[in-house]
């Protein structure tokens, strides 16, 4: 087989069995790609302008001469990275349109014995289903509770009994507050946030109920497409409480090992709504390592950022549950009998 197209829906079979090359340009595939895959340009950014000018200005005759110029020094090195790489001479390949530049790669390494899947259509074909995708409409659970109720790690029990999740701060990089960013890995671009939440998407069964963390609009500096964060509003919502002591050691084990000098800037992210007084302390306590006293103090301003939230939730769909005192496995068991009682109601019983 040398060389072979194929479609989105048989790139979705074969990924599991063959690695993914992207051979678009390294600014392209910084800014978006498909999860998973390897970056191996075959014009680089500034190549590709050139090329791309040609191309308007000339005509695609012109500009595929001038491609085949400037690559053609560095097809040596594009194989021996390719070899490197991918020992086995399997892999799909696509670059923007599945036109040109996956094309040359195609014939590049199948010149060397590599067998090539190549993706009709290319990323463009990928992101209009990704896009597509995180905006249908989904079967939701709202996991909901103030800062500090465990719900991330809930979450990720929930998972383990086989229910579907959503872990829209893990696809995020981000827990969502002032400081969620700290120990995180950066922030993706929108494109690639939405390519990675609609990787979990299409692993979920749309018939079962999914559940999802309680998160406002922004996470960090991205932001949930509006269908999905409305499906959030008017979805039932299971609300978890559990004690302020309880709250705030949770949080003491998440946050007291960060640094301190980014704590503080955290702190000072949300001065004008802490006032002088409260950002003061907060400050002080973390610089004394009290931090039982900043992180009570932080949660004065959360629980009315929380307050304020729920509000926004459909009237009637929250059923409100006390876990206090309950480890993580009864807390869980607990969830999926109020799932039971409170979600059937307004999901197919067969669920």
């Amino acid at each position: 087989m040398a060389e072979q197209l194929i479609t989105l829906d048989e790139f979705w079979s074969l990924r599991d069995q063959f690695p993914v090359i992207d051979a678009r340009s390294e600014k392209e595939f910084d800014q978006s790609h498909i999860p998973g895959s390897i970056n191996i340009p075959i014009l680089n950014n500034t190549e590709r302008i050139q090329v791309g000018t040609l191309y308007k200005e000339r005509g695609p005759e012109e500009a595929t001469i001038k491609g085949f110029e400037l690559v053609g020094p560095r097809f040596h090195l594009i194989i021996k990275d390719a070899l490197k790489h991918f020992p086995e001479k399997k892999v799909i390949i696509y670059c923007w349109r599945g036109g040109m530049r996956s094309h040359i790669l195609a014939w590049l390494l199948t010149m060397v014995g590599f067998d090539i899947f190549r993706l009709k259509g290319g990323y463009k074909t990928y992101r209009t289903y990704s896009f597509d995708l995180v905006r249908k409409d989904w079967n939701l659970i709202v996991l909901g509770g103030k800062t500090g109720t465990g719900k991330t790690r809930l979450l990720k029990k929930l998972q383990e009994t086989g229910e579907q999740i959503i872990d829209l701060e893990g696809l995020a990089n981000h827990k969502g507050s002032s400081f969620g960013a700290i120990g995180q890995p950066a922030q993706p671009s929108v494109e690639q946030f939405e390519n990675e939440f609609a990787e979990t998407l299409h692993k979920l069964d749309p018939k079962k109920s999914s559940w999802v963390e309680n998160e406002s609009r922004k996470i960090g500096r991205l932001i949930l497409p509006d269908n999905f964060y409305h499906q959030m509003l008017g979805s039932p919502m299971i609300d978890i409480y559990k004690t302020e002591q309880e709250r705030v050691n949770l949080i003491v084990e998440e946050y007291a090992s960060l640094p301190q000098d980014e704590l503080i800037l955290a702190v000072l992210r949300i001065k004008k709504r802490l006032g002088g007084l409260r950002t003061s302390q907060a400050i002080q306590a973390i610089i004394e390592g009290n931090h039982e006293d900043w992180i009570s103090n932080m949660l004065i301003y959360y629980d009315k950022a929380y307050s304020f939230d729920i509000d926004k939730h459909a009237d009637g769909k929250t059923f409100q549950i006390d876990l206090s005192g309950m480890d993580e496995g009864t807390a869980t068991k607990t969830l999926l009998e109020a799932k039971s009682q409170f979600h059937g109601k307004y999901t197919n019983p067969t669920d």
